[in-house]
């Protein structure tokens, strides 16, 4: 068994310990490896990886915005059938699977979290689709996708700073970038067009409500 191969066999088996099969109530065509509260979660992580200080095991949760935009995905399949597909910031790889499940040509998930890049894998295999996951920061990629979804993004100033210029261009340079937002407030208030809105199931674990109002975006020039 490869490095590689050994440390996705570690990963799966942490997952599949600490995480149970579920489906997020906006998206139940798909199922996740879901965790039901995060901090028993997020300190077995740090237990696991002897890290302290680790951020948030967010890949374990399909949080509103993923839940919008997927299900978005899901009801509007001539938007990415027979195309490439870029799931930027993928977490659970939500985005990603719908797109799949709708006929995407290929499909990519971009994560910086390993350990969210193990999950995605595994909620792929899950799904029964093909997901390419790019383990690694590719803003300022050129562009190579027909369509690029991106959920829940600009939460912090310092994220919203390092993405939107890029997400901007990649739309300029002729992909379909759509995001879909809970409301953050570094969320940019120009370029963006307004294309769906769903009011989404949430956990308390992560948000300060039961239920957030989510906007799908397009950007435009």
């Amino acid at each position: 068994m490869t490095p590689v191969s050994a440390c996705f066999e570690t990963a799966r088996a942490f997952i599949e310990a600490n995480t149970e099969i579920d489906s997020p109530p906006a998206c139940p065509e798909i199922k996740l490896w879901t965790a039901t509260e995060v901090t028993p979660l997020w300190e077995a992580t740090e237990e696991a990886l002897l890290r302290v200080n680790l951020p948030p095991p967010y890949w374990a949760f399909c949080w509103a915005g993923g839940q919008a935009l997927t299900r978005w995905l899901l009801d509007n399949p001539e938007l990415v059938a027979g195309k490439t597909v870029l799931d930027f910031a993928a977490g659970s790889g939500v985005s990603a699977i719908g797109a799949a499940l709708r006929g995407a040509a290929k499909v990519e998930a971009a994560e910086i979290d390993h350990m969210a890049c193990h999950a995605i894998r595994l909620n792929a295999e899950l799904n029964g689709v093909a997901v390419e996951v790019l383990a690694d920061d590719v803003v300022g990629a050129p562009c190579r996708w027909d369509v690029v979804v991106a959920g829940d993004v600009c939460y912090e100033a310092p994220m919203t700073a390092h993405i939107w210029p890029w997400l901007v261009r990649l739309a300029a340079e002729g992909a379909t970038v759509v995001m879909a937002d809970p409301g953050r407030a570094y969320l940019p208030r120009t370029g963006l067009l307004r294309i769906a809105s769903y009011t989404v199931c949430t956990s308390l674990d992560l948000e300060d409500r039961t239920r957030r109002h989510v906007d799908v975006f397009k950007i435009v020039g």
